[in-house]
């Protein structure tokens, strides 16, 4: 008889992070000795750059018993992270409430109902805002109902980056990055991967970027002038900060998809954008670069956006 037989296989959690760098080749063909780099993180098990700041906290949480089958998780989202809770919820047995803008993409509704997470749809023109609000309001009036995960203010959203991202990159560049480029949405990731960096390597290059107004396209990003500040931004960690037009991610975009094969979101999009800026800004100064950009997550979730189909 058969008492015990070794594991094979990985783990929904173990298979988060070690994600490829792909080189962004076309894009720097006309900038000699300038490299882009996208760190591919929709081959994450939840497809987004998220699996590691969600995992991060819920394994927190459990771990301090603060999440239970009974005492489910409670966030506000814009999408990726709400996605990334749910898978973890339904492999690992928690329930999984969320409070969400009613826009998002239809794409991020089906992939929520299909992990079985509760959806509480907050008034789009309120933004990711209105969503941390109704999500406040929800725990001040159960707080024995819920564990509110709150990754706008958990300090395991960046600490998943300064453990993973941050020392991902330096080997896989071969302590050969000289600049580092992000989105800023909750800020984890940029505020993660940048202490790690800059303890590695104090010269690494640093740019966050930004929606150029509140008013724009870049799902799950943050005008951080207009919106509600997430505790853990530290604005003093940027090197430099770019605002990015909607339009100049959308072009990103679709480039990326018909001269590279390389579909990715609107916000990845718009990273990749800031880092071209930065490259031809090196260039013109006659300077070397690796660049490495964050590819938060892949297309999918957002094939019914009406600008594919435009010229």
């Amino acid at each position: 008889m058969i008492t015990s037989v070794k594991p094979l296989g990985t783990t929904i959690l173990e298979r988060i992070g070690h994600t490829p760098l792909v080189r962004l080749e076309a894009l720097t063909a006309h900038l000699p000795g300038i490299q882009i780099l996208g760190k591919a993180e929709w081959t994450n098990p939840g497809g987004s750059v998220k699996d590691r700041a969600a995992s991060s906290i819920v394994t927190d949480a459990q771990r301090r018993g603060l999440l239970t089958k009974s005492q489910g998780l409670l966030d506000a989202t814009s999408g990726n992270t709400g996605i990334a809770y749910a898978m973890l919820g339904a492999a690992m047995g928690f329930p999984v409430t969320l409070c969400m803008p009613s826009n998002v993409s239809q794409e991020r509704k089906r992939y929520l109902k299909a992990y079985g997470a509760e959806i509480v749809w907050t008034n789009p023109a309120d933004g990711s805002d209105g969503a941390i609000r109704k999500a406040r309001e929800m725990i001040a009036a159960e707080p024995e109902r819920y564990y509110y995960a709150d990754q706008y203010s958990n300090d395991e959203n960046w600490r998943a980056h300064y453990r993973t991202t941050g020392n991902e990159i330096w080997e896989q560049t071969e302590g050969q990055v000289t600049h580092f480029v992000a989105a800023l949405g909750t800020t984890g990731t940029f505020m993660g991967t940048t202490r790690r960096l800059k303890e590695l390597n104090p010269r690494i290059q640093c740019i966050s970027m930004q929606p150029d107004s509140p008013f724009n396209g870049l799902e799950g990003l943050k005008h951080m002038a207009t919106a509600i500040v997430p505790k853990i931004y530290d604005p003093n960690l940027a090197d430099q900060n770019i605002e990015m037009a909607t339009e100049r991610a959308y072009a990103m975009a679709k480039y990326l998809g018909r001269n590279l094969g390389v579909l990715v979101g609107v916000s990845a999009a718009a990273a990749t954008a800031a880092a071209l800026q930065v490259a031809e800004e090196e260039a013109a100064k006659g300077r070397e670069a690796v660049i490495v950009t964050i590819l938060c997550d892949g297309a999918d979730k957002y094939m019914s956006e009406r600008f594919w189909a435009e010229e």
